[in-house]
């Protein structure tokens, strides 16, 4: 359920920034709203997959990104592209892939902490609940 609402929000967002990361059209390509499409959009899919799945979802959230990219790179491909842009080498494209699914990454990582309240041990108080006899004892 997670990695689907995660690509449904980086399909959805991509879609709404009106980007194509896998397009091509010159100095322009590199634009605010790419920025916030190869930086953001996976940061907020990362935390998304990893509050709806919880502790874990760090490493769920590498694949939401990675399956829309997939996607519409195949899409474009086998599509027709537009006057005046290109497809962007496969060397490129996994280029940003990696980049696309790393903001993801750190996303995931900042979903569990929220999750878990804090990232790493909890002290020892928080998680075991002394018994009676031990209370008595001191």
């Amino acid at each position: 359920m997670a990695i689907l609402v995660g690509c449904a929000i980086n399909y959805f967002g991509d879609r709404l920034l009106g980007i194509k990361i896998e397009l091509f059209y010159g100095i322009q390509t590199f634009n605010f709203l790419w920025i916030l499409d190869m930086f953001a959009l996976p940061f907020v899919v990362g935390v998304v997959v990893a509050v709806i799945f919880g502790l874990g979802g760090k490493w769920l959230c590498y694949f939401p990104p990675l399956i829309v990219r997939a996607l519409s790179y195949y899409e474009i491909s086998h599509g027709s592209i537009p006057h005046g842009m290109s497809l962007l080498p496969m060397g490129w494209w996994g280029f940003f892939v990696i980049l696309v699914i790393e903001a993801s990454a750190f996303g995931g990582v900042m979903g569990e902490i929220w999750v878990k309240g804090t990232y790493g041990r909890r002290p020892r108080q928080m998680v075991y609940k002394e018994s009676s006899s031990e209370a008595n004892e001191e």
